[in-house]
């Protein structure tokens, strides 16, 4: 006679570490609501399902619009590490919408910066970046600065990449550039123009190029020693190095100290107005032109 034998295993097209979603809007507002469950399995299963379901655009506003992203920020200091990773995600998804900068979701971002394992930092300095596209404010505020500074030493070169260039958006309003001068950003940058990967260095060079816009950025550089290794990129195998370096010998030059020491080195960056590359042959012009321009 034939038994009946229930199995413990799940069928096979159901993801048990998933939480079934619902039809519609409704999805979204279910994951909102155990996205706060007491239970860490339920919000495990929910922000891993959330993770998925954000990467069709047309789920972004929606999930804006019923709160996901408050949600998410709760998550952040969620005490196990797999539904803060997954929380991370989610909001880097998000990133570049003004929902994040609108539910003051930055600075609690920069305070985790530090303290989080390196894959998350990885995706806080990623969101951070799109953040500070529509918003460099509350990151300043925020004391962002400080924090990308600290990471300019870090031992892996994806989060010292990420820095930099973090450092270069913040720097993009006078604000910025004045926090960097006074937070001690720019020695550190320099040193990394002599990193082995040629992100880190082409970061480098473009925050340094950002900063010294103002006289302020530039005499720091010039006194932290910029001018040299920046030369030696001009020659690098690299395009956007070469590029960001060219252009912030530009800055530099426009300095009376800064064009008294380029003057030695205007051939090798005149080398480069033959370069393959477009832009870099033209912000090669515009440094020989500064360069050797006489009042």
């Amino acid at each position: 006679m034939a038994k009946t034998v229930i199995s413990a295993k799940y069928p096979p097209l159901i993801d048990a570490t998933r939480t079934p979603l619902a039809y519609g809007d409704r999805a979204l507002r279910r994951l909102n609501r155990e996205l706060n469950d007491e239970t860490l399995l339920v919000r495990q299963r929910s922000v891993m399902s959330l993770c998925d379901y954000l990467h069709d655009p047309e789920h972004i506003a929606e999930a804006l619009r019923v709160g996901i992203a408050v949600s998410l920020k709760k998550l952040l200091t969620d005490p196990d590490l797999t539904v803060r990773q997954k929380a991370t995600e989610c909001l880097y998804v998000f990133a570049g919408a003004l929902g994040i900068v609108q539910t003051n979701l930055v600075p609690i971002l920069v305070q985790k910066l530090l303290s989080e394992l390196d894959e998350i930092k990885k995706l806080i300095l990623d969101t951070l970046h799109f953040c500070m596209r529509v918003d460099t404010e509350k990151a300043l505020k925020a004391d962002a600065m400080t924090a990308f500074t600290e990471l300019l030493s870090h031992k892996n070169s994806g989060i010292r990449a990420k820095a930099a260039r973090d450092i270069m958006d913040l720097s993009v309003p006078l604000d910025g550039k004045n926090k960097a001068v006074e937070c001690g950003s720019v020695p550190p940058l320099i040193e990394l123009l002599k990193d082995p990967l040629s992100d880190v260095r082409a970061n480098a060079a473009g925050a340094i190029m950002t900063i010294t816009i103002t006289t302020k950025g530039k005499y720091t550089a010039i006194d932290a020693g910029a001018i040299a290794p920046l030369v030696d990129l001009v020659q690098d195998a690299t395009s956007e190095v070469r590029l960001n370096a060219l252009k912030a010998l530009t800055c530099l030059s426009e300095a009376p100290e800064g064009r008294k020491v380029l003057l030695e080195h205007v051939e090798e960056v005149r080398s480069r107005m033959a370069d393959a590359i477009p832009a870099v042959c033209k912000a090669a012009e515009i440094a020989v032109r500064v360069i050797t321009w006489k009042p």
